[in-house]
């Protein structure tokens, strides 16, 4: 039995970097993780790895689509999917690898195994109980299911599963058109797989800017990808080669099948926060299974906190590392806070999809006066030169303090370049204060500033 100051249960995002500026503020703090290698979904088997199947994926592309029109001449490589496979463990493990550094590093403990709370003040570890004054639920979330759906991680499919197929399906079927759903889609369609998504709404990447989910469609389906929109999955039949899905049309009640070698099931996430205990603790949970907080992350029991996917908010890592940070330092007796406001999102594509801050649906429905600039990469010599010209930067602006309210891009660097706007809404600034601020020629970047300046009195390449 050992006492801490600080007991993180999780290692993920949120967990390792809530322990390590708890221990840099001077907390005796212990992480309880139950996998072999820290960095939770993240690291392991969601953000890391796919993004490692996204570059070896777009890097074969670039062979195929672009290297000739360049002068690089000679014969296409051809995949060896093992050997990326091993790529993409290399890299997971080099950064899970790097938190255990970080962990001896900042004295922080990892009490290894899967943590409950028998009772308040108290952490239980196999048969170990421990006790912390502060206990901190970072516990993130998993795949959501579906109704009809039965998944085996071989033919029916999580993000999981499709990180680590046994070879590259000839079709894939999709079902939502979300984040993970396209960016695992974009992987496979890049290796020649049949992508095929289905959604139920009418529209892809529910939530975000109806302008650039509109032209983010019409680039997907120019890369290979074919939509099925407003159909309702009914189930999925799994055989000896494959499956079948069965779905209903909402717009007049029709039923239809696809058939695929694979079905990647891309339906959302819900908090993971089962076997701790909660329940028997008297632990609030909102109806949507999150547990309930206050504004300092602080749950109905004394002592205990939450952070990241398991309560409310965008189910983002950086969301939850912001958390952890914040909460860090109130448990360090210091103020901490997270703008909410400021969180930007990112589709890992290509081209990619940046946003942060309020969509022009959202301002419209709260019947606020604002203005639009916009400015398209076709403008920009930079995404000109590298084949990468299509999408465009959108800017939105208070009608009258000119104060930037949101900002959506999809382009090339898009995750990269939407952060200057993420410091500028930060700082309260202005579009003119961006369309001010010089920005180095050529870069991607640049496309900010002509958006910036079309607010005012107009972009000077378009």
């Amino acid at each position: 039995m050992a006492s801490f100051d600080a007991i993180i249960i999780g290692g993920g995002p949120g967990g390792y970097v809530c322990a390590i500026h708890a221990a840099q503020l001077g907390l005796n703090v212990a992480v309880v993780e139950g996998r072999e290698a820290l960095g939770g979904t993240c690291l392991n088997i969601g953000c890391i790895p796919s993004k490692a199947l996204l570059h070896a994926t777009h890097s074969l592309h670039e062979v195929h689509e672009n290297f000739t029109k360049m002068g690089l001449m000679g014969g296409a490589p051809t995949v060896d999917w093992a050997k990326m496979q091993a790529y993409k463990a290399e890299t997971v493990t080099g950064n899970t690898k790097g938190i255990e550094f970080l962990f001896k590093k900042n004295k922080v403990t990892w009490l290894k195994g899967w943590g409950s709370i028998p009772e308040p003040g108290k952490v239980k570890v196999g048969t170990d109980i421990h006790d912390a004054k502060y206990i901190v639920i970072a516990t993130g979330s998993e795949p959501s299911s579906l109704p009809g759906v039965t998944v085996d991680e071989k033919i029916v499919v999580t993000s999981t599963g499709a990180l680590s197929l046994s070879a590259i399906p000839k079709s894939m079927v999709v079902i939502g058109a979300g984040v993970i759903g396209l960016e695992m889609g974009s992987v496979y369609a890049r290796l020649g797989t049949k992508v095929t998504v289905v959604e139920y709404l009418d529209a892809i990447t529910p939530g975000a800017d109806a302008e650039v989910a509109k032209s983010f469609q019409r680039i997907l389906a120019k890369q290979g990808f074919t939509f099925v929109m407003g159909a309702a999955v009914q189930g999925v039949v799994t055989g000896k080669t494959g499956a079948k899905v069965t779905y209903k049309l909402r717009k007049n009640d029709s039923e239809a099948s696809l058939d695929a070698d694979v079905v990647l099931v891309a339906t959302g996430r819900k908090p993971f926060i089962t076997g701790m205990g909660l329940a028997a603790l008297g632990v609030e949970i909102l109806p949507r299974g999150q547990i309930k907080t206050d504004a300092h992350f602080a749950t109905n029991i004394k002592g205990l906190y939450a952070i990241g996917d398991a309560i409310v908010g965008p189910m983002l890592a950086h969301k939850a590392e912001d958390e952890g940070m914040a909460l860090a330092e109130i448990m360090a007796g210091k103020s901490g806070h997270v703008n909410y406001g400021v969180i930007p999102g990112v589709i890992y594509t290509m081209p990619e999809v940046a946003s942060v801050g309020v969509t022009e649906e959202q301002l419209k429905e709260q019947g606020r006066a604002y203005k639009v600039g916009k400015f398209p990469f076709m403008g920009n010599a930079r995404a000109k030169a590298v084949f990468q010209a299509e999408g465009f930067v959108k800017i939105l602006a208070d009608k009258d303090t000119d104060r930037i309210l949101g900002c959506h891009i999809i382009g090339p660097g898009a995750g990269d370049i939407i952060h200057e706007v993420c410091v500028a809404m930060e700082f309260g600034a202005s579009a003119q204060d961006l369309a001010l601020t010089c920005h180095a020629h050529p870069t991607y970047s640049e496309a900010v500033r002509e958006a910036a300046l079309a607010c005012g009195h107009g972009a000077i390449h378009a």
